[in-house]
């Protein structure tokens, strides 16, 4: 072969004498495939096809549609949703392959949010429990009121604020209700109302919220929001700290108050995006330690839950019904330790296994293999029957004064001015 070749006799270079050259050479460097696979209609001239136009989903689609400033209808979408979460993990071999599918990926899960649910139930709350009729009353009629609220004339508090004395039993008979009327709360710690970010514990709050409101939606059940110990978070003892997650925490509450149907979490505001009317219950030992504004009367309805003798020896024969003891033992146990909380009543019975519990351990084998016996067992091995003791009012009586004792010790001893004697001579 010929290494000097005459470019005239190639047909593309043979194209610059035409006088379309201009239309030629463009069409040919736009596409240059064009020009290969095209078949000449003769020996001089090449067949140029028209450029290709992208095809259309549909002529009505949407998802093709831009908006104002020229986003498409899939980036506006994900921009709004309230689902901020988008890396899920719906792991293979966790959910079924036919439901996580290939085209979102391995690590996308739409419906993660919801199936990962901080909704409660009270499956563990066995057996037949007395709630006392007048904390009864005021949590139902709450929660009804804000479920009927848009049928009522009247201003209606969003927040029940129920405080009291230590252990009188404020969300154990909370939870009792929640499970007589099925009801599926959100329940929150005080616990959770810090953290070194600022404003997740807020954003948490609305999240919450939110996650009540959509059980109402999805699952057809009332559903409320419910914070113990709110005071342990929010309160001001002494020389504590205001920090910004405390503001922001007590202006989201007093938002959700007033604005209980719009809440956000961070995407964009939509006019469809209404929320439940969804019921606020607190629980606390102190509310006058909380922020002034965010108790008043027309965000919070406070009921102060102070069990009468009536109330605490019907808890208490209720709670002692199974182990034998008669209502009149019971009266006589509460009348021997007066003005004490109800969870000192429950403290007895669990002191009374104490030397159950220590005659198993020897008979499991002594202390020194508990720890083997206990989590190094095989699988098919079983460890030494636990028999509960037999409960009489005698040795109730002999825990009661034990337990009083402990009180008494702590209360008198006070080793904190023992360790700390020097500062009372400065």
């Amino acid at each position: 072969m010929a290494l000097h070749t005459n470019l005239n006799n190639i047909p593309l270079f043979s194209s610059f004498k035409s006088p379309n050259f201009n239309t030629r050479f463009k069409t040919s460097i736009a596409s240059p495939l064009s020009v290969r696979s095209a078949s000449p209609q003769n020996e001089n001239e090449t067949q140029v096809p028209e450029p290709e136009v992208p095809k259309k989903l549909s002529e009505q689609s949407s998802w093709e549609a831009k908006d104002s400033e020229g986003n498409d209808y899939l980036y506006r979408l994900g921009k709004e949703s309230d689902n901020m979460n988008i890396a899920v993990g719906a792991r293979a071999g966790v959910i079924d392959d036919l439901f996580t599918g290939q085209f979102l990926g391995r690590d996308s899960d739409i419906v993660f949010d919801y199936r990962q649910t901080v909704t409660r139930s009270f499956e563990y709350l066995q057996g037949d429990y007395y709630i006392a009729p007048a904390f009864m009353d005021k949590v139902v009629c709450h929660i009804v009121k804000n479920y009927i609220a848009h049928l009522l004339n009247a201003k209606v508090p969003l927040i029940l604020g129920i405080w009291g004395g230590k252990g009188q039993g404020k969300s154990f008979q909370t939870e009792l209700i929640f499970q007589a009327m099925g009801v599926e709360p959100v329940i929150m710690s005080a616990g959770e109302l810090e953290s070194e970010r600022a404003g997740e514990p807020g954003r948490l709050i609305r999240d919450r919220y939110r996650t009540a409101s959509q059980v109402v939606t999805n699952k057809g059940k009332m559903s409320c929001l419910m914070i113990n110990d709110i005071d342990a978070g929010l309160g001001r003892f002494g020389n504590t700290q205001m920090t910004v997650n405390n503001q922001i925490v007590q202006g989201t509450l007093m938002n959700l108050s007033d604005n209980p149907t719009r809440v956000s979490i961070g995407q964009d505001w939509r006019a469809t995006d209404v929320t439940h009317r969804i019921p606020i219950i607190f629980t606390g030992n102190d509310f006058s330690t909380l922020y002034a504004p965010l108790i008043r009367d027309g965000r919070m309805e406070k009921f102060l839950w102070q069990p009468n003798q009536e109330d605490i020896i019907n808890i208490v024969n209720r709670m002692y019904e199974k182990d034998g003891i008669s209502r009149a033992e019971v009266e006589h146990i509460v009348n021997t330790f007066p003005n004490q909380a109800l969870d000192f009543y429950g403290a007895l019975r669990s002191r009374t296994y104490d030397r159950s519990i220590l005659k198993w351990v020897e008979d499991t084998g002594g202390f020194e293999t508990l720890g083997n016996r206990l989590l190094g067992r095989k699988k098919d091995e079983n460890l030494s029957t636990f028999i509960p003791p037999q409960q009489t009012i005698e040795t109730l009586l002999e825990s009661g004064y034990s337990l009083i004792e402990e009180q008494k010790l702590v209360m008198e001893t006070k080793l904190s001015k023992e360790y700390m004697k020097n500062m009372d001579d400065s």
